[in-house]
């Protein structure tokens, strides 16, 4: 199994977080839309972990008429490119944007019946902050869906996984790409961090060749 290996943990270069909001992402938000609404998150605000430029929460009101967001990040230079698209989207009246910082929300206990958080982990170098919070600020009922990114077992994986999902990507682009694989938890590693909430380790589970997904209600 190769060493995790961190990386920045929000993107605060323009360069960077217009080269994230020009890569094609789409496949990924439709992926995880669908799981969403399969499992029925209800009525209520949901609240976005790490929303980077807004795609998200943009597919997801696009799929849900009655989806509403508060889609929070911690970068600025994300952030104004997600107002530009949520308002480029028609969307200013279901999605709110704020800057927070994943790992200590400036929100209460039990504030939120859906929290979801889609490729943010991995920035992080203590991951369990950002699952901790999650877990803090949902209501009892609540529903949490977080995806990521799987740390491959070998070097030669991430090759193949960057070259068959960012072959068509900028230089910067599949570097990025590539360091968040490295980045990024194995199952195991988050099936230990849930468990510390209680929570049975069969809730996360590998979705794809390169994602695990963490999925639970709140008892």
């Amino acid at each position: 199994m190769i060493p995790r290996i961190l990386e920045t943990e929000s993107m605060d270069s323009l360069a960077e977080a217009v080269d994230y909001d020009s890569m094609d992402h789409s496949e990924a938000n439709r992926a995880f839309v669908a799981d969403l609404l399969a499992a029925s998150p209800g009525p209520g605000w949901i609240l976005d972990l790490g929303t980077g430029p807004a795609q998200l929460p943009i597919e997801l009101c696009r799929r849900d008429p009655a989806a509403r967001v508060l889609a929070v990040d911690r970068s600025g230079h994300m952030l104004r490119l997600a107002s530009r698209n949520v308002e480029q989207a028609g969307l200013t009246h279901r999605i709110r944007l704020g800057r927070a910082d994943v790992k200590e929300l400036p929100f209460r206990d039990a504030a939120f019946a859906v929290v979801i958080s889609n490729g943010t982990l991995h920035h992080l170098p203590d991951p369990w902050q950002l699952l901790a919070e999650a877990w803090r600020v949902l209501a009892p009922g609540g529903l949490v869906l977080i995806r990521d990114l799987m740390r491959p077992g070998d070097d030669e994986t991430v090759r193949r996984l960057v070259a068959t999902y960012a072959g068509d990507a900028n230089d910067h682009q599949r570097r990025m790409f590539d360091d968040s694989f490295h980045a990024a938890l194995t199952l195991e590693e988050v099936r230990q961090l849930v468990i510390r909430l209680g929570v049975s380790s069969a809730t996360a589970q590998a979705t794809s060749d390169r994602h695990w997904t963490w999925s639970a209600r709140k008892g």
